[in-house]
């Protein structure tokens, strides 16, 4: 079978290694005649998975002991509503940085739980960059921004400096690139991008914050209650962490986050170079300061020939370049499993389809 070259924007790549690695485990995993899938989340085995799984993702993010690592469900979505229900407090205000949907639909969450406040946005230009001007609210709880946004094709290259709680999504560049964790009191991370399958949700926060989640709140919305319970409280995604577990080591083979950021810097260069050389035909729609390393949008003159290009590409075996109906145009999702041949093969088709429209 001829792999496809997959751009999707998640559920999305992951390292053929891993897929093969897991394929060969699936039917008897460490002689125990069972499937991972089909172990008890008490047993010696899974418990040494799960161990597994946290300490790989120490190593590699450099996570220090003042932060606690916690495996999830319900996307980071379901974040949206755990960060204000567990952090804030009456008469305190939950601040937020709105560069794209994701991060509006953030606000909104906590909009039920408490007072929020828009410290900065790019809405009025669509999203097209990342603003710097933060303005804080009085009785600020936290800021809240997404890290790199998937839709627009945006990303922090510096994280802001404030005197709040900094909180991040980081589901769709997290262990992409080197980053402080010590300066944030809380990220979350949907797995289905960079870490793994659709199904585990990593949660790092700073402990001390564990003391806010109130008593009155319902069991299984409280962060204390997975940190006290390392994340077993009831059955995990026990599959989805065995499968993050794996992509954990696959990176540590390739070098560690220091050399997967290298290459993604690699990757994103050829395909804007691509975008910037092509004379006007292809235009991104980020703005270049502010350009994503993980999601490369951009439009074609027109919908016809967007149309075209899609339809050429999965003939091709180029999937997944259609970009969010909000934006439209393409969307190119290079997240760490995806490879510089299948940017490279993009890369050649792109120019090679504008030759053929002129």
């Amino acid at each position: 079978m001829k792999r496809a070259y997959n751009f999707n924007a998640g559920p999305s790549a992951l390292p053929l290694a891993v897929l093969e690695r897991a394929q060969k485990e699936l039917l008897n995993f460490q002689q125990t005649g069972m499937s991972i899938m089909e172990l008890s989340h008490r047993s010696k085995e899974y418990d040494a998975v799960h161990e597994r799984a946290e300490t790989l993702l120490r190593k590699l993010m450099n996570i220090p002991d003042t932060h606690d690592v916690l495996f999830l469900q319900g996307g980071a979505s379901l974040q949206f509503s755990m960060v204000p229900m567990n952090l804030l407090k009456e008469g305190e205000v939950g601040n937020y940085v709105l560069t794209d949907s994701w991060s509006d639909k953030a606000m909104k969450e906590a909009k039920k739980v408490g007072a929020t406040h828009v410290a900065a946005s790019s809405k009025e230009e669509q999203y097209t960059y990342i603003p710097t001007n933060i303005e804080l609210s009085e009785r600020a709880a936290y800021l809240h921004i997404t890290s790199n946004n998937t839709i627009a094709g945006t990303q922090w290259r510096e994280f802001p400096n404030v005197a709040v709680d900094l909180i991040a999504d980081m589901s769709s560049d997290i262990l992409s690139r080197n980053i402080d964790v010590s300066r944030f009191a809380l990220i979350y991370a949907g797995a289905q991008k960079n870490l793994g399958p659709s199904g585990v949700t990593v949660v790092i926060i700073r402990k001390d914050l564990l003391a806010k989640g109130d008593d009155h709140l319902p069991t299984m919305l409280n962060y204390r209650t997975y940190s006290e319970s390392r994340s077993l409280y009831n059955t995990p995604p026990t599959f989805a962490i065995y499968m993050l577990s794996l992509v954990l080591e696959w990176v540590e083979e390739q070098g560690g986050v220091q050399a997967i950021e290298k290459k993604n810097a690699e990757k994103a260069a050829i395909l804007y170079r691509c975008i910037d050389e092509s004379e006007g035909f292809y235009k991104g729609h980020a703005k270049k300061e502010s350009r994503s390393h993980m999601n490369v949008t951009f439009t074609l003159p027109n919908e016809e020939l967007t149309k075209k290009f899609l339809a050429e590409a999965k003939e091709k075996g180029l999937i997944g370049l259609a970009g969010h109906r909000s934006v439209g145009g393409c969307r190119a999702s290079i997240y760490n499993a995806v490879d510089m041949e299948a940017c490279e093969v993009l890369v050649q088709f792109m120019e090679t389809f504008r030759k053929n429209i002129f």
